[in-house]
């Protein structure tokens, strides 16, 4: 028997008054806690949308993020200069109302200090929405090989000598999210963006070879980093979105 489900991937748009938000807290002009209220209002706008639409499982709508990636250069530090450019650059193309636009990757990209977690990266997103929902929660979190973006052989060389090296310190500390979402109950947690399916865009396969292994290994080792990072929970259904 075959059954079937739907949910969200994780993002849902995030609305004008949130983006708006975000900046006056970037500059000062709100307060943690007032900020942390306009984030709870989208969430809680995310989930009821999703309740309304009949979806089986739910996701806070990663209101509490830029990007669906962000989050553990937020909170892990020595990623070095962070923008949202650096994660959302490249090549994009849309409609004739949407058009197209193209984003350079920022020059300041590399990890220039030992990984270390300031905090948990979504232990806070799973809590509240966990408390807020009686359908399944799901909490997206990156897979080790997005993270390769980050690495560079000029900038990253002092602290990362490989990209293995860098890659080794992502995955322990992604397992160890994971370790704490099991325990906070999570059962549904997707690994997002392996970069497995870029290979097959030659231009974007000879940007992540030059990252330090070649497309035999990215399929091989990024496959056993997720597995990794997955491994002995059996507790938890782990998704993909590719």
């Amino acid at each position: 028997m075959i059954t079937e489900h739907a949910d969200v991937v994780g993002s849902l748009l995030r609305p004008p008054w949130l983006l708006q938000a975000q900046q006056d807290f970037a500059a000062g002009l709100l307060t943690q806690a007032a900020f942390k209220a306009v984030e709870d209002r989208a969430v809680d706008e995310a989930i009821a949308l999703q309740d309304e639409a009949g979806l089986e499982i739910i996701t806070d709508g990663e209101m509490r993020r830029q990007s669906f990636q962000d989050q553990i250069a937020v909170a892990v530090d020595g990623f070095g200069e962070v923008t949202l450019d650096s994660f959302v650059w490249g090549e994009w193309h849309g409609d004739g109302e949407i058009g197209n636009r193209s984003v350079a990757r920022p020059a300041s990209m590399g990890v220039v200090g030992k990984l270390t977690r300031r905090r948990h990266l979504a232990a806070e997103e799973f809590t509240y929405l966990r408390a807020r929902t009686k359908r399944i929660p799901k909490v997206t979190l990156p897979s080790p090989s997005l993270m390769s973006n980050f690495w560079s052989r000029k900038r990253s060389k002092d602290v990362y000598p490989t990209l293995d090296d860098f890659l080794t310190d992502v995955t322990s500390i992604l397992r160890d999210e994971v370790k704490e979402l099991a325990r906070l109950g999570a059962r549904y947690i997707q690994l997002d963006a392996p970069h497995y399916p870029l290979l097959v865009d030659p231009q974007m396969r000879s940007f992540y070879e030059a990252r330090g292994w070649n497309a035999d290994q990215w399929l091989a080792q990024g496959i056993e980093l997720d597995n990794a990072v997955m491994a002995d929970f059996p507790e938890i259904t782990f998704g993909f979105h590719l």
